[in-house]
């Protein structure tokens, strides 16, 4: 059986940094990947939906897989999304990523396309085959119009012991806890709702791959090694802290806030790509102010 033993703690899913112009920015993303590993995080994870996937190509994806290698230099894991629309795509970043160095792949369902239950497992299968690495499957329906069913997930594990685990950012946590008793115990329930963090824990998830680490990597991570420490109280007490936070998701459209936070808290995010526009002064006002509310210094 592979190990997976390696998934563990919370994750941040990292923005990707940009310079003014959109092009990316190889300092922020140095900067931002040795701000959140000096803050405790567990393992970096790039090119997911905070990453702006969706926006850049395979060349950029290539660049941002090996510069998260080369700054993560073996400090923790490295995590990176593969996902994409075409199954061809999909294969292509997955080796692409494992000549890279990552460590194990995301990979999120198709969007906008309806597949059905066969061809889901088919368009993973082809994956699977294509990498040795682990995958966790990614579970974002809200965003793809796509949920994975538990039978899916249950016949791809069987005939593909590297793929690992699953990322449930439904917000379902119902679902969440399917996964939990229903799948193997060495399969990796990795929760995806930065609000669940502790909740999920608590029932048996190994992980959290959180987008509000971004801004807060100590206050997440902390969560999680508070729970370990079997400091039920303190885990709770962060867990509460991350709130205001994760609710601010909704100033700007994604992954605007998390990238106006990560600059205001001396990390890196630069502007989103457009059609996605940076906050306005309004809501950089409000911004501010959440930061502080949870004790985090603004330094722009």
């Amino acid at each position: 059986m592979l190990d997976s033993s390696f998934i563990r703690g919370v994750i941040p899913a990292l923005v990707t940094p940009m310079n003014d112009d959109e092009s990316l920015s190889r300092d922020g993303m140095k900067r931002l990947i040795d701000g959140v590993i000096e803050a405790g995080v567990h393992g970096v994870f790039t090119c997911g939906t905070a990453g702006e996937f969706w926006a850049m190509d395979i060349d950029e994806k290539r660049a941002v897989y090996e510069w998260t290698v080369e700054f993560t230099d073996g400090r923790v894991p490295v995590y990176v999304g593969t996902s994409a629309n075409s199954t061809a795509e999909a294969v292509d970043l997955a080796k692409i990523a494992e000549t890279a160095g990552a460590q194990c792949l995301s990979i999120l369902t198709p969007a906008f396309i309806t597949p059905s239950d066969d061809q889901m497992f088919a368009h993973y299968a082809e994956i699977a085959d294509a990498t040795a690495l682990p995958i966790l499957l990614y579970n974002l329906p809200a965003r793809t119009g796509n949920a994975l069913r538990l039978d899916v997930i249950e016949r791809l594990h069987r005939r593909f012991p590297h793929i690992v685990g699953v990322k449930d950012s439904s917000g379902n946590f119902e679902q969440a806890l399917t996964f939990l008793r229903e799948l193997p115990d060495t399969f990796r329930m990795v929760m995806g709702r930065d609000t669940l963090i502790l909740s999920a824990l608590q029932e048996g998830a190994s992980a959290a791959i959180a987008a509000s680490a971004n801004v807060a990597p100590d206050i997440a991570s902390g969560i999680y090694d508070a729970y370990v420490d079997g400091e039920q109280a303190r885990a709770r007490d962060l867990q509460d802290k991350l709130v205001p936070l994760r609710d601010a998701f909704t100033l700007g459209t994604h992954p605007a806030m998390l990238k106006a936070g990560a600059d205001l808290v001396g990390l890196a995010g630069g502007p989103p790509r457009r059609p996605v526009s940076r906050l306005n002064d309004e809501q950089m006002a409000k911004l501010k102010k959440i930061l502080e509310a949870i004790g985090k210094s603004v330094v722009a």
